[in-house]
């Protein structure tokens, strides 16, 4: 039996071997996946009592957009998002177009006028 607990205790303190994740599911064996990352999500939702109704994916969108909202470069936010393709990170600068675009309309005094039409 003491072979057994030596085999045991060295078997939990080694450390599994590197698979390359920087976040490994409960076992240990992989990757934690997507679902796994969504499931453990919602039930921190409810724990918190925030709308279930969020997921990875709007939090990454939220996320994009808040940084090029706040003057980070297309380059940087596709590096952190992984994304192969700068076309595919432009996505994000729509949205952030129409915030300024909505800020601007509100904010600035001639935002509303025509050609022609002259401030008083």
């Amino acid at each position: 039996m003491p072979e057994f607990r030596s085999l045991v205790h060295r078997h939990k303190c080694q450390p599994a071997p590197y698979s390359g994740a920087v976040f490994l599911n409960k076992s240990r064996k992989g990757r934690l996946t997507t679902v796994a990352v969504e499931q453990l999500m919602k039930k921190y939702l409810l724990y918190c009592g925030i709308d279930r109704k969020m997921t990875p994916h709007k939090l990454r969108h939220s996320f994009a957009t808040h940084l090029l909202d706040h003057g980070a470069d297309l380059r940087s936010v596709q590096d952190m998002l992984g994304h192969a393709s700068l076309s595919t990170t432009q996505i994000y600068t729509h949205v952030s177009l129409e915030r300024l675009q909505k800020s601007y309309r509100q904010a600035h005094p001639r935002a509303g006028m025509k050609k022609g039409d002259q401030a008083s």
